[in-house]
């Protein structure tokens, strides 16, 4: 079964010089290794969020962001179930995963940052650093992030030769 969980973060409504911006399109996206070397991939729907992102005043981003967990899609309904149960993520008694911004910093290249954030999936807060590139071409506004989040830290199933620990969350979105 999968881990997404991760969110998260960018999810609604984005900045443009500290204000809060439409959100156009969002994907959250995750793959992790299942039985015999392939992958397993889903995704997750309906999250909300605030971000204020001005790259000329870093001290002041703030992003704050949840899904609901019950949008999680793998496109097998039997997993999607199993994934939503007690073993997993639970979802009548952790039925969100958040992501709070605690600080973002300018990467080495242009359009490139690492923005360090407070991940809590289920009953574990953990903080995560996690790299996006932030493009604005006229009024369209992009961010894109891939990053990696270790299921058993959140216990998010037990440790098994057919599913790895480690999932692949990517991120974009789109902001007018």
């Amino acid at each position: 079964m999968r881990n997404i969980f991760f969110i998260l973060f960018f999810l609604q409504g984005i900045p443009a010089l500290s204000q809060s911006q439409k959100t156009e399109t969002a994907i959250v996206s995750f793959t992790i290794r299942h039985a015999l070397g392939s992958t397993a991939d889903g995704s997750f729907k309906g999250f909300t969020g605030n971000i204020v992102f001005d790259p000329q005043n870093l001290a002041q981003a703030s992003m704050k962001a949840s899904i609901d967990v019950k949008t999680i899609d793998t496109g097998l309904g039997l997993r999607d179930k199993t994934l939503k149960g007690s073993t997993y993520f639970d979802i009548e008694k952790y039925p969100k995963i958040s992501m709070v911004s605690t600080k973002v910093e300018k990467g080495l290249k242009e359009n490139e940052y690492t923005g360090y954030f407070n991940l809590t999936i289920k009953k574990t807060t953990k903080s995560i650093k996690v790299p996006f590139v932030f493009i604005q071409t006229g009024t369209m506004r992009q961010f894109k992030s891939t990053f990696k989040v270790n299921r058993l830290e959140y216990e998010l199933g037990e440790k098994s030769s057919l599913l790895g620990d480690v999932a692949t969350v990517s991120i974009t979105l789109n902001v007018q």
